[in-house]
């Protein structure tokens, strides 16, 4: 920590109120900055908060006074770097089937864009007892996904024998099998939407009205297509192994 930065905090509570809120706005965002450097560099998502004060050059009590936890630091980080509704909200397609899927292609886009970064998070979703699952699979993203199968539902997509809960928690446990695959290096990143779409679109083709599974069967076959493809191109890329 610098101690410029100790004095300017602890000068906060005499500057007018909208110097005080851009000085705490500007604080937490170097902070979310120096917590993402951090996860990203050392494959931990856990963060020591005496080195993420150091890396945001603020003192040992800002994180926790800005933010409250190291819970909500990686949380903060998650809703600053994803932008994921705001992206997702400027879509004009009114298909509920396409809503799902571009949903899913939007997430991977996030995903590809930094792999160490959010390898290192996922990772600490399959690990039960870190609080970073807990951040990342938060109700509002529940939220969300339970939203597009709602619309779905009432678009009438899906048969009305089949219990949305449970659909979604299918969903979602085949969501998290394709990213623990991913995180362990089991599927290339360009493989990685493709397996995902084709798993979704699997699950709801068995879950839809008749009229609706001839579409889910044509995103099924496209996505084996992509899949495999990518795989076999990632393959030929490989170097062979020289035993010689």
């Amino acid at each position: 920590m610098t101690e410029t930065a100790d004095l300017h905090e602890e000068g906060d509570g005499q500057l007018p109120p909208s110097r005080r809120e851009a000085g705490k706005a500007e604080r937490r965002q170097r902070i979310i900055r120096a917590a993402r450097q951090l996860i990203r560099e050392t494959g931990n998502a856990g963060l020591s908060m005496r080195a993420l004060a150091a890396r945001a050059g603020v003192s040992l009590a800002t994180p926790y006074n800005l933010f409250g936890s190291k819970r909500a630091i990686v949380l903060a980080v998650l809703e600053d770097i994803r932008e994921f509704e705001q992206r997702f909200s400027s879509l004009r397609s009114v298909d509920p089937l396409e809503r799902i899927f571009t949903a899913i292609d939007i997430a991977m886009d996030f995903y590809l864009a930094d792999p160490p970064f959010y390898k290192t998070l996922w990772s600490a979703v399959f690990d039960t007892s870190d609080e970073v699952r807990t951040a990342i699979l938060n109700p509002k993203r529940d939220a969300f996904w339970k939203g597009l199968i709602d619309d779905a539902a009432a678009a009438g997509v899906l048969s009305p024998d089949i219990d949305r809960n449970l659909l979604l928690r299918h969903l979602d446990n085949l969501f998290r099998i394709v990213m623990l695959d991913w995180v362990v290096g089991e599927i290339v990143p360009s493989a990685l939407a493709p397996t995902a779409r084709m798993g979704y679109a699997l699950i709801l083709k068995g879950a839809a009205q008749p009229e609706w599974r001839g579409p889910l069967q044509t995103r099924i076959l496209e996505s084996q297509s992509a899949a495999l493809a990518a795989t076999r191109h990632f393959s030929t890329q490989q170097p062979e192994n020289d035993d010689d």
